[in-house]
């Protein structure tokens, strides 16, 4: 491997930002874990008491943002030139795209989460109530759901159109709200510090979910061959899933990615085919189709709760909003670069409104199903009193309830086997992606892949990260700084879509003509309007109808 290649084309000062602030950061949560988690502990107390209502507006205002444009005329422009055709196959893209934004956790949580609503629910409702159930069954789908994937495509959105129509080969978040801040500024130290703060969240973020992963998948070892899980156990599996995905990465996206991505939907729809005939089938769809109607129909309500009298005297506050709903924004935010740049990198040739459309079904069609019949066939458990999942949480673990609920089904072994399988390649998808958005972002061009030196760095990084804090109890302080550090990014949420908006508005302008349903951007301006020697204005010659 050419090393010196491999990083020739590194853009030094948001290489070595991340690298410091990375290292800033998780060595004192290394040497002092316990002081370093209490003081982020703190800090994420301050951030969603003060900064919590601000998440939850951004959740309704992406989602509604998403609906504005796959019905303006910037849905229709194509992300590409005339004759493009899109790299991947429908089917591909959507995998891939599943795969990157979710992974392995939406198993887990598909499984598990409705055991944390059940005993404490929303609304102040008595637990183990039948609404308690209702809601129980359906909160998984909703914070999993399309509020979720219209926080990954703000970012998506500006890169993509920066990438595939205006042909800038740079894939970094401080490139696409240029339109906002000015070429100048967006270029300067300000743009560094964003960009460095994007991929510290990618790396604490995905550092963090493997660490919640390896011990899932290593308690799968441990039941499938009988022994006990431990640290030398956990230890291979990392190993074993950082090759995977270290080879995966060093393949590149079609060779990589896009294969591990096709063989995981098959094996994920696969497990959900099985448990859907060989559990409580018409349970499963009865709730399923009950619990969709009920977010439906309470969807405003659920993302704008706020306990906002909870803190008076004789009022109730469970803190139910704050500990998921919040969180959960929170950390798809922090997860957005990642997924919002992979996102704009595979959408080629597909037009704006089939991206955001596609993600928004794909992703949400695609978590609803694992917590339709993963997690009813665990409830219906739990209300038929076949296995008290709860009680087997609440003394044991989460990891060890959702291999009990597995362990119900018959072929239970087999069935474990491809599980375990499923959430080793998604975690491996998932960190391929994460390391080949990194290497992108911290390089100066992205005419080809980044180099493959570059892309098993950020591998390994991320897979060092959990190693070292998996054994020091530092993994949730880890996550916690990471979501603490999306506060600023809520505003550059903000700016991405206000520079979305004004560089497609200006480019739809200045065109000599254009027609629905698909449009091609063809013609730009001599100084883009950004810029020092740009205008916003558009000469007599330049000027077309507004039909924006």
């Amino acid at each position: 491997m050419n090393i010196k290649r491999a990083f020739s084309n590194i853009h030094k000062p948001i290489f070595f930002g991340s690298l410091a602030l990375l290292i800033t950061v998780t060595l004192p949560l290394i040497l002092f874990p316990e002081m370093g988690r209490v003081w982020v502990m703190v800090a994420q107390g301050f951030v969603t008491d003060n900064f919590g209502v601000l998440y939850q507006a951004m959740g309704i205002a992406s989602l509604g943002f998403m609906f504005y444009i796959i019905f303006s005329d910037i849905g229709q422009i194509k992300l590409g030139d005339v004759d493009s055709e899109p790299e991947f196959s429908l089917f591909s893209w959507g995998a891939m795209l599943f795969a990157a934004g979710i992974g392995g956790a939406v198993v887990f949580w598909g499984v598990v989460e409705w055991m944390y609503y059940l005993q404490s629910p929303p609304f102040n409702l008595e637990p183990f109530s039948e609404e308690a159930t209702a809601w129980a069954a359906t909160y998984g789908m909703f914070h999993w759901g399309p509020i979720a994937w219209s926080i990954y495509l703000v970012p998506a959105l500006p890169m993509a159109y920066f990438l595939h129509v205006r042909k800038h080969k740079v894939l970094r978040i401080s490139e696409a709200i240029r339109p906002v801040l000015g070429e100048k500024l967006a270029r300067s130290w300000l743009g560094n510090i964003i960009d460095v703060l994007f991929i510290f969240g990618m790396l604490g973020g995905g550092a963090t979910s493997l660490g919640i992963l390896v011990p899932l998948i290593n308690q799968g070892f441990g039941d499938l061959f009988g022994f006990t899980p431990n640290a030398i156990s956990q230890i291979g599996v990392l190993a074993g899933t950082t090759a995977l995905f270290a080879v995966s990465a060093w393949r590149g996206l079609k060779g990589g990615i896009e294969v591990l991505s096709d063989i995981n939907m098959y094996i994920g729809l696969g497990v959900l085919l099985f448990v859907l005939i060989a559990g409580p089938t018409v349970f499963i769809l009865d709730t399923g189709l009950n619990s969709i109607g009920l977010m439906l129909s309470n969807i405003i309500q659920m993302a704008t709760w706020t306990e906002p009298f909870g803190t008076f005297g004789g009022f109730e506050e469970t803190g139910f909003a704050k500990s998921w709903t919040v969180f959960y924004w929170a950390w798809w935010l922090v997860f957005a670069p990642t997924v919002g740049l992979f996102i704009a990198r595979i959408s080629k040739g597909r037009r704006i409104k089939t991206m955001v459309a596609g993600s928004l079904f794909f992703g949400s069609l695609g978590c609803a199903l694992f917590f339709i019949i993963l997690g009813n066939y665990g409830l219906y458990l739990q209300l038929s009193g076949t296995l008290d999942v709860i009680q087997i949480m609440n003394d044991q673990s989460a990891n060890v309830a959702f291999y009990a609920v597995l362990g119900q089904l018959p072929f239970s072994w087999v069935l474990t086997l491809a599980v375990v399988l499923l959430l080793s390649i998604f975690t491996a998808t998932t960190f391929d992606s994460i390391a080949y958005i990194l290497s992108s972002a911290a390089e100066k061009s992205v005419n080809q892949e980044p180099a493959r030196g570059h892309r098993l760095f950020w591998a390994f990084t991320l897979s060092f990260l959990p190693m070292s804090l998996l054994f020091l109890g530092g993994l949730e302080t880890l996550q916690t700084a990471s979501i603490v550090s999306g506060v600023p990014l809520l505003i550059v949420a903000v700016l991405l879509m206000i520079s979305m908006v004004r560089a497609a508005h200006y480019d739809l302008r200045y065109q000599p003509d254009y027609e629905e349903p698909e449009i091609n951007i063809e013609e730009f301006p001599e100084n883009d309007p950004w810029t020092e020697e740009g205008s916003w204005e558009l000469t007599e010659d330049e000027h077309q109808p507004d039909r924006t």
